[in-house]
């Protein structure tokens, strides 16, 4: 009996109960990231629910209503693109809706890539600032296992599109209405970028950051919570003054 509890637990957690978990008990998850930092099952989710999202966009709104919705945001943008001739502008759209088909089929290593610097960033600021022992692995894996609820944006994003609403002014950046920025699509850029940050699953993904950094970095939550509301508030200030900036 004994040695059956001792393997139970050396077992630990399947790929599914890790990601359910991530839902109603994510403790249980990030804790079972000390045992094996795998985060295949998370990774494939997100490819085939971003996969999902640029079909729909494909089918029902095509990329090169994307590009013109992308200028309209942007009133600098909006105002050179007015400026050209009819074939630079056919030739400024085409070439843009090219570039975001391409990007969003692609947009797998994206994913990778933004989560290897973000788990870079957490592991450097956890060991060298606080004195922590976790790994770059484990970081990469709450990165990860995070980043979950951020899957109901685009479940919703594929429910809407082949639904038809909103079509003809779909955004890219910011398809679902989870953050006010997305009911203020005259408002200033930076002030959207600001509004866009306060946004229901970001911060629902933030407090699982929290959680789960805390864990695999054997700190208190309020240190953990230091780290990741600092480099958040770093990333809304960069984003911000890049918006206004550009416009």
């Amino acid at each position: 009996m004994k040695d059956a509890v001792i393997t139970g637990q050396s077992t630990g957690l399947s790929e599914v109960e890790r990601v359910v978990d991530v839902f109603v008990a994510p403790t249980k998850t990030f804790t079972d990231i000390l045992r094996s930092a795998r985060w295949w099952l998370p990774f494939a989710l997100a490819l085939l629910i971003t996969l999902g999202v640029t079909v729909a966009v494909d089918k029902q709104v095509g990329f090169a209503r994307v590009a013109e919705v992308q200028i309209q945001q942007n009133p600098k943008q909006a105002d050179a693109f007015n400026d050209l001739t009819a074939e630079q502008r056919a030739a400024r759209l085409q070439g843009m809706a090219k570039g975001y088909r391409y990007s969003s089929y692609g947009s797998f290593l994206f994913i990778l890539i933004f989560v290897a610097i973000g788990a870079l960033l957490y592991w450097a600021s956890f060991n060298f600032g606080l004195g922590a022992q976790t790994t770059y692995g484990r970081m990469f894996a709450v990165w990860m296992y995070a980043s979950l609820p951020r899957l109901i944006s685009g479940l919703l994003a594929i429910v809407l599109l082949m639904a038809g609403v909103n079509t003809d002014s779909y955004n890219v950046q910011n398809p679902v209405g989870t953050n006010l920025a997305y009911y203020m699509p005259d408002a200033a850029p930076w002030l959207r970028t600001i509004l866009s940050f306060f946004d229901v699953i970001g911060l629902w993904v933030l407090a699982l950051l929290v959680i789960g950094t805390a864990i695999v970095a054997k700190v208190s939550r309020g240190k953990a919570a230091m780290v990741v509301i600092g480099w958040w508030l770093f990333g809304m200030i960069v984003m911000t003054c890049i918006a206004f900036a550009s416009s």
